[in-house]
């Protein structure tokens, strides 16, 4: 998987603001926006893929790139009056967007987690500690359990809480409450705090009995209470979270609490895999009315390879290790732009890359295919 090498964060470096920080948008043909708004999302994923690929590959400028990242992320992302990260930036580091998306703590959870695993930097630890504490007191139900979608930048209520344009206005969501699980996974893997811990379990209990369904696919949206707002099948969500939340079990060293979560995780993979095509791809999502998206997003086809090596070496399903290759090969024939950089946004029905979309932007981040590309070299022992 030299692609994470030579094709994707070599790409990334490239957006490195030598005033600070990230460039918050790229188009398809590779001009940079550099006056674009700067997203929490692709700020915090930043952290991570540099931290993470740094720890696996020790290349200097990995570590380099991700102590600039967070440089900037502490001085402008975090709310230093009221406590949590906002949703964005202007290109100059003023604040555009306040709102404390749950989503978005999550992520500056997991990126300064892993950024302090690469260096032990304390600063880096102190603020995810201080951000789980945030989360837990201001985004916890604790009457329903689970946490509270989104909040103003004082954490009073928000009348909209969306995540994105995509996303339905629900109090509570699948994908928070995923990334909150990866989130405090990984912070607890540098600091074992037994309240973080149970943190873990209830929302490996959650997904497990409220988030999916009775059809084995994840449901995505919810009241405050836990009642089933009507969404899509997400494949791509399916996939990912069969490994993901195995992942984020085993990390507890909790042999009750994986075994618990084992029969879950294969359930949902196999879920995920009925959105497999016989070209090795995975359909991004089918729509509440029945209707299939058939557009090839760049992440769902990471995560197809990920969840399917998963599922290869640890539910000894071989036809894992099938499916995994072939989503890989479609990937690296298709997906990959071998002459710009990073991978396209998505491969449209027609089998056409979707150049409308960014290559770098809010949502666009080396994210799931520099994991893609980190998991697979631990699961393959490279």
């Amino acid at each position: 998987m030299t692609g994470t090498i030579d094709n994707i964060l070599g790409y990334w470096l490239t957006l490195k603001d030598p005033r600070g920080g990230f460039y918050g948008e790229a188009d398809s043909a590779g001009r940079i926006h550099y006056d674009a708004p700067r997203g929490e999302i692709l700020n915090a994923r930043i952290i991570w893929a540099f931290s993470a690929a740094y720890s696996a590959l020790k290349k200097t400028e990995y570590l380099e790139a991700a102590v600039h990242a967070a440089d900037y992320f502490l001085r402008h992302f975090c709310d230093h009056k009221w406590g949590g990260v906002y949703w964005s930036m202007d290109s100059t580091g003023e604040r555009l967007d306040t709102k404390k998306q749950l989503y978005a703590q999550g992520f500056a959870i997991y990126g300064l987690s892993e950024l302090y695993a690469a260096t032990h930097d304390d600063a880096a630890l102190k603020e995810a500690c201080n951000l789980f504490h945030v989360v837990e007191s201001k985004f916890r139900d604790r009457e329903n359990g689970g946490y509270t979608e989104a909040l103003a930048r004082d954490f009073s209520p928000l009348e909209d809480m969306s995540l994105s344009a995509h996303d339905i206005n629900a109090e509570k969501t699948m994908n928070s409450h995923l990334h909150i699980l990866e989130a405090y996974a990984n912070l607890y893997k540098v600091w074992p705090d037994e309240e973080l811990k149970g943190a873990v379990k209830e929302l490996l209990d959650i997904i497990g009995t409220k988030v999916k369904g009775p059809d084995g696919h994840l449901q995505l949206y919810f009241t405050r209470d836990w009642k089933v707002i009507p969404g899509a099948v997400s494949y791509g969500h399916d996939i990912e979270t069969s490994w993901l939340m195995l992942e984020c079990a085993a990390a507890l060293k909790d042999f009750d609490v994986v075994n618990r979560v084992r029969p879950v995780a294969l359930e949902l993979g196999k879920a995920g895999n009925e959105g497999l095509l016989p070209d090795g791809s995975m359909l991004y999502e089918k729509l509440p009315d029945g209707s299939i998206d058939a557009s090839r997003q760049w992440w769902v086809q990471a995560e197809a390879v990920v969840g399917n090596l998963w599922l290869w070496k640890y539910h000894a399903c071989p036809e894992g290790y099938t499916n995994a290759k072939a989503a890989w090969d479609y990937i690296r024939e298709h997906l990959i732009d071998t002459e710009l950089g990073e991978w396209y946004w998505a491969i449209l029905p027609d089998g056409s890359p979707d150049l409308s979309q960014p290559k770098a932007g809010f949502w666009k981040c080396p994210y799931h295919n520099t994991r893609m590309c980190l998991e697979a070299l631990q699961i393959l022992d490279f």
